[in-house]
């Protein structure tokens, strides 16, 4: 927990002071009170639970006063609250390999199945657009709220040759900032990566757009992108230079690989393949854009991994400041010290 207005935590110091002066008022309440013949008659009387709970009011009302107190000082603390995002974007390897039956009954089946269900448990506000990417990449399903459509878009993927995974993480990114210029044509010629234009141009233009200033990784909390894939990138842009493009607008780029990590050799009408899980990549693409990633090695796990996607992006934990849950708490003690007093000895205090 840290504190905004820290100086206010010296005004604790007042706490001991105040039980040293109520054990004082005690002893010279006892000084002054009657002497009785005997004065077991009167502890018989009392009880030892009485002669405690004649303790709890005030000790309550010291710890509202602790709780005023640590509330002036505006604390923050890591919390979990209900996610910001508003749009989360499914990059789906649609190469051929996919068809692989290592995952039954073969990957992009039970990738299909996966993405289906995640978009389920997912709360209903949340947009989700969905990008097919095998040789190049586009956006199958623009970002939208029904379910229906995004499940259809699914269930129409068709396989294709060749796996570029950076042009997966463009396209989707595209999708997120449709005005911000980003394309796979200015990243594959030597273009600005940021701006969409051409260096030459952006000199001569003087209409040209400000020069993009970078965030920190991660910052972006209104939008996310989940990448799915089971093979290493063939072609199109290169896989971590997009996952960079990816950090610099703060958006997190989550990854999920799935399928054989040592490699499986396929064939399909007359030509084979070996393909193999580039882990490697895909955990470099989370840790430059502050993510995760996930390996799914059955369907069984694919489902999981999912199933912790969809819980991971519905809360997040942020720094947020929690004054005034403490005054909550401060009031709530003072009221509960002033109702007990008051039910059990007439009096406040």
């Amino acid at each position: 927990m840290t504190f905004l207005w820290p100086e206010f935590l010296w005004l604790l110091l007042v706490l001991p002071l105040l039980v040293l002066l109520y054990v004082w008022l005690l002893r010279r309440k006892k000084k002054m009170a009657l002497r009785y013949a005997s004065l077991s008659i009167v502890r018989e009387a009392m009880g030892k639970g009485q002669s405690f709970r004649r303790h709890i009011p005030p000790i309550l009302f010291l710890l509202s006063l602790a709780a005023m107190l640590i509330a002036s000082s505006r604390p923050f603390a890591v919390v979990t609250l209900p996610s910001q995002r508003e749009t989360i974007i499914l990059a789906m390897d649609v190469s051929g390999s996919m068809r692989a039956t290592d995952v039954q009954p073969n990957r992009l089946v039970a990738a299909q199945n996966a993405a289906k269900a995640f978009l389920k448990d997912l709360p209903r506000n949340v947009r989700v657009g969905i990008v097919a990417f095998a040789g190049t990449a586009s956006v199958v399903q623009p970002s939208t709220l029904s379910r229906e459509d995004l499940s259809a878009a699914i269930d129409k993927f068709q396989l294709q040759r060749g796996t570029a995974i950076g042009n997966g993480i463009v396209v989707s990114l595209a999708e997120i900032f449709p005005n911000a210029g980003i394309s796979l044509d200015a990243m594959q010629n030597g273009r600005d990566r940021q701006r969409g234009v051409s260096l030459d141009q952006a000199g001569k233009d003087k209409d040209a757009k400000p020069a993009f200033v970078p965030v920190a990784p991660g910052s972006y909390t209104s939008a996310a992108i989940i990448l799915l894939t089971d093979g290493q990138r063939t072609t199109g842009v290169d896989s971590l230079e997009a996952a960079k493009v990816a950090a610099d607008r703060g958006i997190r780029v989550y990854t999920v690989g799935v399928g054989t990590v040592d490699g499986e050799t396929i064939g399909f009408e007359g030509w084979s393949m070996r393909v193999k899980l580039d882990e490697e990549t895909l955990k470099g693409i989370a840790r430059t854009t502050q993510a995760e990633y996930f390996y799914a090695g059955t369907a069984a796990d694919l489902k999981k991994v999912y199933e912790t996607l969809s819980s991971r992006l519905a809360v997040e934990k942020k720094e947020t400041e929690i004054s005034g849950l403490m005054a909550l708490v401060a009031a709530a003690l003072a009221l509960l010290s002033a109702g007990l007093s008051l039910a059990w000895f007439n009096r406040i205090l």
